[in-house]
């Protein structure tokens, strides 16, 4: 699942690639399991608006949205037949001549944000921008076409991913954004918390965004075991644990993220954190620092990764 870098990453080269651009019209596919909202509530709010802004939110992209002045009134979704692998995209939605580059769109006077299209990726789930002639993937669940020429596609095998929308400022990820938490603020979350250290930090109540990866490499280097009490930590271990989660995903950002199965980036590229890890995914290999093997367990279902040695 992609983690807060990776959707960090998708985020910003969406926002320098869409941000501006007007959704024409919306095709959605057959498959309900993607659709948090209805699938007239969400071609309502994305027809004929302007996409002002895309940012992470937690594991979320937001779009927020601008209804361009003047603009038809959003028609009902189409309902087209299931997609052959391969094929043409069957939309029956109106051609839109094709640009070469963004800066062709002119943009026209707008509203404030009226609405927010909200993306969680899920497993598997990818968003990417294409030129319309190029071949679209078998488990396509929806096509922007956009006034640019070129289309926004959201693609996700194995459909865990979610499309919703929300009202303009409606939307809540919940749970604290590590990247800005202080200290305080983020030893406090851990205080009178009788479950183990790394079950906290993918708690999204508590934390939004980290999940297992940077929940390891994180707490590799504050020196703690993932199984540790988070009640036990004493405040200079978890200043370290605040340092070190915010280091890791700094550089995970900076790498485009960690591409370990699926992952991709809006231009369908992959990051390259994951060449730094140090714990995650490494068990039986040798600690990077002190030599010992790196050893796997389960906590609450989840695999963590841990140097027996380096981290008590």
């Amino acid at each position: 699942m992609p983690e807060l870098p990776e959707v960090e990453t998708i985020a910003r080269g969406l926002a320098k690639r869409v941000s501006g651009d007007v959704i024409e019209s919306v095709w959605l596919g057959q498959k309900p399991e993607p659709l948090k909202s209805t699938a007239q509530e969400i071609a309502a709010a994305l027809e004929h608006s302007r996409i002002a802004t895309v940012r992470r939110m937690g594991k979320h992209i937001v779009f927020d949205l601008e209804r361009e002045n003047g603009s038809p009134s959003p028609g009902k979704v189409r309902k087209p037949k299931a997609m052959r692998p391969g094929s043409v995209v069957p939309t029956g939605l109106p051609s839109v001549p094709h640009a070469k580059a963004h800066k062709g769109v002119r943009p026209t006077r707008s509203n404030p944000t009226e609405a927010q299209w909200i993306v969680h990726l899920g497993m598997t789930g990818r968003l990417q921008v294409c030129e319309p002639q190029s071949e679209v993937l078998k488990h396509t669940h929806a096509i922007l076409k956009l006034a640019s020429g070129r289309e926004l596609r959201f693609v996700d095998p194995r459909r865990f991913g979610r499309l919703s929308i929300a009202t303009a400022g409606g939307f809540d990820a919940g749970g604290m954004e590590p990247l800005d938490a202080d200290l305080d603020s983020f030893v406090a979350l851990f205080r009178g918390r009788k479950t183990p250290i790394k079950s906290a930090l993918l708690n999204q109540k508590l934390l939004r965004g980290v999940g297992n990866i940077y929940a390891d490499e994180s707490l590799f280097r504050a020196g703690i075991r993932p199984r540790r009490r988070a009640s036990t930590i004493v405040r200079v271990r978890l200043a370290k644990l605040h340092m070190s989660v915010k280091e890791v995903l700094r550089e995970a950002i900076a790498l485009g993220g960690s591409s370990i199965s699926d992952y991709v980036d809006a231009d369908g590229q992959e990051g390259f954190f994951q060449l730094r890890h140090r714990v995650y995914g490494r068990e039986g290999e040798p600690c990077l620092v002190c030599k010992t093997p790196i050893k796997r367990i389960v906590i609450a279902g989840r695999s963590s990764h841990y140097c027996p040695a380096c981290q008590k």
